[in-house]
């Protein structure tokens, strides 16, 4: 029974597609808050809404954030109204639109591939490859899905080579401008106008309320780079690539949305069978010209209703979502198809762990150091999307993607690399904006307690030991209020036979947090003389050599 039809004008659909588009973006900035407050939960909001991360997470954690439940609503809407979060919300998919749109301008559409193929299923055997992995405690799709990947993109990559190209090019410009000085004293102009009166004022604005660190860089983002101009380009072969044949997300939407009750209305008596419909159609869902409708590979853009020029093609609403009429047409999949996707999804994880990285609980990579919050390896990376919001958040800049340290099944997912930043010891961000509680939120008082690794120095690089300089760099910047670091004195012979005090450092392992302040700031910048390995840390209890001396016992040999 028809009790109501839809019909909208297109530019509705893409002021709420640029709409949320920039709210992704703008989130992706607002990450920069002051030290003195935590980031809102609202800053993972579009993470919230995805109910892949809650599947994923609630079969490989076996535990779910209760924020992740908001995901049912997007579950909710789907199952109504179809693919409605594809076509009109996902960022990603926004993304793909406007690469469509500018592909659309400079090849002929009667060239564009725009019919289904049998292809389009591809992304639900990648789901089912997924879920399976996951049976075994692997999160690894997740890496696919597609508010991960943008968000990834957007801070890991896109974001420092903006802000490479702003700091660069007042720079340029600042260098290059033979007027550079004062230009007013007081009201009065002095001199010629110059174009450091527009080049700097843009600057400071981006300095002070945009970029939150100096020349920020992340390790690998010429590979983020590569994928998100890869997934760019394949619009011009395909339009929403993607979208159609590899989201996951878009596949398990996919499948919610197999029986909605929105459903698209070809009226026979008026329809030529043209074909204008099925060459707008972002989804490729119509079966034939005119004819069937898959509601699985819909995005619910409505370009099909606008562009019908007999206005024999809309969509109404159904009373019953079981109702025969209109014609659905299935998924189509194949019960040898997914029992082979599923083997291949435990054959992949099988070979992620059949390196010394995968074997997390045997393995301790010395670089390998976490952020403080990260739970023992397998229930990290059981948990760990590899979004970026912690690396983004990191006030440092010391948060960094793992390229080979813990392997494939680890890549992406955050590290601490002292010798880029150190982890601040009055922060907690980084668990605050986790989506998934890979890292769990924490107070300074727990954070303060917690071990991510042990600093140890190098006699062959440390100034003091190797060159009979006194240098206590690493001692003054230690953050830990009884000072980790500590100096003895220590007589050394000079070249010349005279004999010197030097301050030799000293490391208390007790106290040591890991933090890495002391590689950070050490003069040699190159190779540090003391460096921060992942020994002693906290969430691995074998991983702890150093045994807390007794009080009384000092003396006592080891063991």
């Amino acid at each position: 029974m028809k009790i109501g039809s839809l019909t909208l004008p297109r530019w509705v659909r893409r002021v709420v597609q640029i709409g949320f588009l920039i709210l992704f973006l703008w989130m992706v900035l607002a990450t920069w808050a002051p030290a003195d407050r935590l980031p809102g939960t609202w800053l993972k909001g579009f993470f919230l809404a995805d109910p892949l991360l809650l599947v994923l997470t609630g079969i490989a954690a076996r535990d779910v954030p209760l924020l992740l439940f908001w995901s049912l609503i997007t579950v909710v809407v789907t199952v109504l109204l179809g693919r409605i979060f594809c076509g009109w919300i996902c960022p990603l998919g926004t993304v793909h639109s406007l690469a469509g749109w500018a592909f659309d301008k400079v090849q002929s559409r009667a060239k564009r591939r725009d019919t289904y193929t049998g292809w389009q299923k591809a992304k639900y055997y990648l789901l089912v490859a997924g879920l399976a992995m996951a049976l075994l405690g692997g999160h690894w799709i997740s890496i696919f899905d597609p508010l991960v990947l943008l968000y990834r993109t957007a801070a890991t990559a896109i974001y420092p080579a903006f802000q490479w190209a702003v700091e660069q090019g007042a720079h340029s410009v600042f260098q290059a401008d033979p007027h550079v000085g004062p230009m007013e004293v007081g009201p009065v102009r002095i001199g010629p106008f110059h174009l450091t009166s527009l080049s700097e004022p843009v600057y400071q604005f981006f300095r002070d309320h945009v970029f939150s660190i100096p020349k920020q860089a992340f390790l690998g983002a010429g590979v983020v780079w590569l994928v998100f101009v890869l997934m760019v380009a394949a619009n011009g072969y395909r339009r929403r690539f993607w979208c159609r044949y590899l989201c996951p997300l878009g596949a398990l939407l996919g499948l919610l949305a197999r029986w909605p009750l929105l459903r698209r209305v070809v009226h026979q008596e008026g329809c030529t069978q043209c074909g204008v419909c099925t060459t707008a159609c972002h989804g490729a869902s119509a079966a034939a010209a005119g004819q069937g409708w898959r509601p699985s590979e819909c995005l619910m853009c409505l370009n099909c209703s606008g562009v019908c020029i007999r206005q024999s093609c809309t969509f109404r609403l159904v009373s019953l979502p079981w109702k025969k009429e209109p014609r659905l047409e299935p998924v189509g999949l194949s019960r040898r198809g997914l029992l082979w996707s599923a083997l291949g999804g435990l054959a992949a994880l099988a070979a992620m762990r059949a390196t010394p990285q995968g074997r997390a609980k045997d393995y301790y990579h010395p670089r390998l150091i976490r952020p403080p919050g990260a739970g023992p390896e397998p229930e990290f990376l059981a948990r760990c999307t590899g979004c970026g919001m912690c690396m983004k958040v990191c006030p440092t800049g010391g948060l960094q993607p793992a390229i080979t340290e813990a392997g494939l099944e680890g890549i992406f997912t955050p590290r601490l690399v002292p010798l880029i930043g150190h982890c601040d010891y009055n922060c907690t961000a980084c668990g605050h904006v986790c989506p998934t509680e890979a890292i769990r939120p924490l107070s300074l008082e727990e954070k303060h307690q917690i071990k991510i690794g042990l600093a140890a120095f190098d006699p062959t690089r440390c100034i003091p030991y190797v060159y009979g300089r006194n240098c206590i760099v690493c001692e003054e910047h230690c953050p830990v209020p009884d000072k980790a670091i500590y100096c003895v004195e220590q007589q050394i012979q000079l070249r010349n036979g005279q004999s010197r005090t030097v301050l030799m450092p000293r490391v208390d392992p007790d106290k040591c947090i890991g933090c890495g302040v002391c590689e950070h700031v050490c003069p040699l910048d190159d190779q540090p003389g003391v460096r921060v390995l992942s020994t002693n840390e906290t969430r691995h209890e074998r991983h702890q050599p150093i045994v807390p001396e007794v009080p009384g016992q000092e003396d006592l040999p080891y063991g």
